[in-house]
């Protein structure tokens, strides 16, 4: 990979005319390495406190079916109206992003946007520009969050988003059992997660495909075109310390058998040649660096096992371990699981765990090149997108924040929050290149349930319950919830920041057991599962709204699977 970055900026004449123009004039020299995008930002008029610009964007790299455009503005420019581009800003950060129309950005091609905005004092040109993460007018994309030449980078084979053309696995297994369903084949055809949850799972439980097996039929399934498979990578020392349904084999001190006898056999089997031309997703260990934010010390949501989690690190080792070795393999993507919304949105919560997240991808000889990006709502059930209210709105004289149901958090939804969680992630250290996955296979809440505007606004409380999606009683609620359904069917590069929705947890795999089920795989009964249980400080002690009648996690729940199909929004044909 080229890092003439000196030489380039050196070569680079940025030329500012009395136009107000920003543009880099690239030397034609062969010698060295293109370009992969360049930006021509024009003020086309000035006034005393307001501006017109014209920016037209052109990509060197591989064709793109959407794009993002983004810069910080050094003043007080604040952008007031756009037109051929959706144009967000936050504070002083502008994202400029593909209308439905204008999204196909071919190798060599160009798209023009343009916006007005106001300002006081000076309206300075924006120094720096990139494109989907990748800093325009400069060799190689390097910029400030770029690792350098010294740092071992990510392979140039691999690309920005494996989900960009190609399809994904859809698992033998998981298709067989939705398809026995009545109704099941109109889905049985979609991409899920395969779940290596155990050890025994690398080599197949029961008479089941173990990873090989899955691999092997990735190929079968790819042809000619480019294929994903998605894998969970999810057996931690101590795992979900904060949730008894998901704990797993391994002790809390259990590190090295983790590494040894979990991570290096996946390893091994992810490396065979044979399997180099599949791109593999892994979905690093859920449910549990957030937990040693909010569930540990003097929280009322702190629990004795996290507790021990946060002070011998192996969570953080586990992960950092596990990023290191899976990111040696160039044909691995690896994304980190960040929560959701409705367990890290909150103020107090939200830039701690990027930290902790920065903290676990250097630990163990990972670095943050390991890592393509993070995944949101992994096995949870928050909406998508809450269309009847802003997190911004306010009901009389009350924000929506104060509302119960919103609790003082941030967002309101999962896309929001994982868009500006990708933020705080590249602000924390994170590659400015970073995607993320959003898990949409159990979120849709339709059927009859579903609000098709506001609620009342007699109050903010009437006015949120009224109209959301999320019907369940509590967004700490997170077992076999009833009321849920189908999501989105899984896509690539659906929103901005965003590489794909995906269903990484399979649709009719319980969640935990309504009642305690003796088992040998290490799950314990937790009451949230329970349907009649009262709650605790993590769902704001509101009743589970968990089904009746479940199995142990990962078990076959054929009422669940029913249910999903009813509530499918958008709806199942």
């Amino acid at each position: 990979m080229s890092r003439t970055r000196t030489a380039m900026l050196a070569a680079m004449a940025l030329v500012a005319g009395a136009s107000g123009t920003a543009l880099a004039v690239v030397p034609s020299d062969a010698g060295l390495a293109a370009v992969p995008c360049t930006v021509d930002y024009k003020v086309q008029n000035q006034w005393d406190t307001g501006f017109t610009a014209a920016v037209t964007v052109t990509n060197n790299s591989a064709a793109k079916s959407s794009w993002a455009v983004k810069w910080s503005y050094a003043g007080n420019q604040k952008v007031t109206n756009f037109w051929n581009a959706k144009v967000s800003q936050s504070g002083t950060a502008v994202t400029a992003g593909n209308e439905s129309y204008n999204g196909t950005l071919a190798t060599g091609g160009s798209v023009s946007f343009g916006f007005q905005g106001t300002y006081s004092g000076t309206n300075a040109i924006p120094a720096t520009f990139t494109l989907d993460g990748v800093t325009c007018n400069v060799d190689g994309g390097s910029g400030p969050t770029d690792p350098g030449p010294t740092d071992p980078g990510t392979p140039s084979n691999r690309v920005d988003n494996p989900y960009s053309g190609a399809k994904v696995y859809v698992n033998p297994e998981w298709s067989a059992k939705a398809a026995a369903e009545p109704g099941g084949s109109r889905i049985s055809n979609q991409p899920t997660g395969v779940w290596l949850d155990r050890i025994a799972a690398i080599n197949g439980v029961g008479g089941g495909m173990g990873l090989r097996a899955h691999l092997d039929e990735a190929l079968k399934q790819k042809g000619s075109g480019e294929l994903v498979v998605q894998l969970v990578i999810y057996d931690l020392p101590g795992r979900d310390c904060a949730a008894l349904a998901s704990n797993g084999e391994l002790g809390p001190t259990e590190i090295d058998k983790y590494k040894t006898q979990y991570i290096d056999p996946i390893k091994t089997i992810l490396s065979d040649s044979k399997y180099a031309s599949l791109r593999i997703v892994t979905t690093i260990e859920i449910d549990s660096l957030p937990n040693l934010v909010t569930n540990t010390g003097s929280r009322p949501t702190a629990t004795p096992q996290c507790d021990v989690m946060k002070a011998n690190g192996n969570y953080q080792k586990g992960v950092g371990y596990a990023l290191n070795k899976l990111g040696d393999v160039p044909n691995v993507y690896n994304y980190i699981d960040a929560g959701h919304h409705g367990w890290i949105g909150w103020d107090d919560n939200f830039a701690a765990s990027a930290t902790l997240m920065k903290e676990a991808a250097t630990s163990e000889g990972a670095t943050v090149n390991d890592v393509h990006g993070f995944i949101a709502n992994t096995a949870n059930y928050s909406a998508l997108k809450e269309n009847n209210f802003t997190i911004n709105d306010s009901v009389a004289g009350k924000s929506v924040r104060e509302s119960k149901w919103v609790d003082w958090n941030r967002y309101v939804d999962e896309q929001s929050f994982a868009q500006a969680f990708r933020n705080q992630l590249v602000s924390s250290g994170f590659n400015s290149n970073i995607g993320m996955l959003i898990d949409t296979s159990r979120n849709g809440w339709g059927g009859s349930a579903r609000p098709t505007g506001p609620g009342a606004s007699t109050s903010v409380d009437t006015y949120v319950d009224g109209g959301r999606y999320d019907r369940r009683l509590n967004t700490g609620n997170w077992c076999n919830q009833s009321g849920a359904g189908l999501g989105e069917r899984p896509k690539a590069s659906p929103a901005t920041g965003i590489d794909a929705y995906v269903w990484m947890k399979p649709p009719g795999e319980s969640d935990g057991s309504s009642s305690a089920i003796p088992n040998d795989e290490g799950k314990g009964f937790d009451r949230m599962c329970d349907p009649t249980y009262t709650g605790n400080p993590r769902n704001n002690n509101h009743m589970s709204g968990a089904l009746p009648n479940a199995p142990l996690s990962g078990k076959w729940f054929s009422a669940q699977f029913q249910q999903l199909m009813q509530n499918a929004y958008p709806p199942l044909p």
